[in-house]
């Protein structure tokens, strides 16, 4: 008889947004006409720019005729889309192969499908908070024990705590560790590693034969040339790192979908050589994936272009001023914020000792803004929200002035 994987009945709880958004609804429901104003989930509002919508539909266009129609592509994705994204790289100094860069519908797939090439037995360490798909996908693949509700853990998961007394940053851990989740700029902290932080892991991670799983997907809005957007401008982190990066954010993509991983050839872990984790990614996308849509993959790669990345950051841009309005305004109403400095998210201590879901249902029921309660995204995350910058500018402005309200300052 077909028996279920059991792993997914460890699950503490649902998925940290879909509760968002019942709990939104519900609210919704009792109180027909009150607007909810969102900084709740990350998802991006500004409209695809036009360098890249007209990548996009140049990529349909060329579909619409027998000269220029393309069916399946590269598993590892359009060889001008790794080259464009080769580019980039580049410029930061890193060089990369384009066998070494494998395109896909986006970063959240890869960042828990990566999982698959190494052993089952692997203990995984993460950021915590951490975003929960770091999380679910190890309990998913079996590498856990259950929940303890009481520690807000799961048994067999190495919790790095990120807190205010480490600057949201945390200390490479004591013992062995298989594969390290890092994420730089942070979901949900905000926070941005340094160089040398980010150096200690590497080295780290070489001595005991590690992986780094490093997650890039808002590098775009980092603005210190002094802060590192990729892992690899760390000399020896190719031999230890895999970085994955997406569309989502730094160009809208959300919807659209479009990310890519870095497997590089140098890429080593404690039972094989060079160039064998790369091969075995290469299998696993051949296998399960087609590879990333070809009409997408032209508005990448407009994304890309010079008029294209003008443009998107110019949308960065935006998003980062809508942080910086966030991070002032609720300063000024007496929240101690972090983050939204160099990137899209705001992290904000609770009130008096407030529970993340009391005041997430406070801030909910009092001023009708949603935000994200800090507890959803593991238990250094309790006593904070966070706060996404990717409203519109109106909406934002609107849910700070509404916040500040409801604590009673302006």
């Amino acid at each position: 008889m077909a028996r279920i994987n059991q792993n997914y009945d460890k699950l503490a709880a649902g998925y940290l947004f879909p509760e968002i958004a019942r709990r939104a609804r519900a609210f919704a429901e009792q109180h027909p006409g009150v607007e909810l104003l969102r900084l709740g989930i990350g998802d991006t509002t500004l409209p695809l720019t036009p360098t890249v919508v007209a990548g996009l539909r140049a990529g349909a266009e060329r579909l619409g005729s027998a000269e220029s129609y393309t069916g399946y592509g590269d598993y590892e994705g359009e060889r001008w889309m790794r080259a464009a994204i080769a580019s980039v790289y580049r410029e930061r100094g890193v060089e990369l192969e384009l066998s070494e860069i494998f395109v896909s519908d986006g970063a959240k797939g890869d960042s828990g499908n990566i999982q698959s090439i190494f052993s089952a037995d692997a203990v995984v360490a993460v950021q915590d908070p951490a975003y929960p798909v770091y999380v679910d996908t190890s309990v998913m693949a079996g590498r856990t024990g259950p929940y303890d509700s009481v520690r807000g853990q799961y048994q067999g998961i190495v919790y790095m705590p990120c807190t205010e007394q480490n600057g949201f940053f945390p200390e490479v851990p004591a013992g062995k560790m298989d594969l390290v989740y890092l994420c730089s700029p942070n979901n949900p902290t905000g926070a941005v590693a340094t160089h040398d932080q980010l150096a200690s892991f590497v080295e780290y991670a070489r001595a005991r034969e590690a992986v780094i799983l490093f997650d890039a997907a808002y590098s775009a809005f980092i603005r210190d040339p002094s802060l590192p957007q990729s892992i690899y401008e760390v000399p020896g982190a190719k031999s230890c790192a895999i970085e994955i990066n997406s569309f989502s954010k730094s160009a809208g993509f959300t919807g659209v979908r479009l990310g890519w991983a870095v497997v590089p050839k140098e890429l080593v872990a404690e039972d094989c050589p060079p160039g064998k984790l790369n091969a075995m990614w290469y299998r696993r996308q051949s296998t399960f994936f087609n590879g990333p849509s070809n009409v997408v993959q032209a508005g990448g790669a407009a994304a890309l272009s010079p008029e294209g990345r003008a443009e998107c950051r110019a949308m960065v841009d935006e998003y980062l001023a809508n942080a910086r309005i966030i991070r002032e305004g609720l300063t000024r109403a007496g929240l101690a914020c972090f983050g939204g400095t160099n990137a899209p998210y705001v992290w904000a201590r609770t009130p008096g000792g407030m529970s993340s879901w009391d005041f997430f249902d406070l801030l909910l029921r009092e001023a009708h803004v949603v935000t994200t309660p800090g507890s959803g995204f593991g238990p250094s995350g309790e006593g904070y929200i966070r706060l996404s910058s990717f409203g519109l500018r109106r909406d934002t402005e609107r849910a700070v002035a509404s916040i500040q309200s409801t604590l009673g300052k302006a």
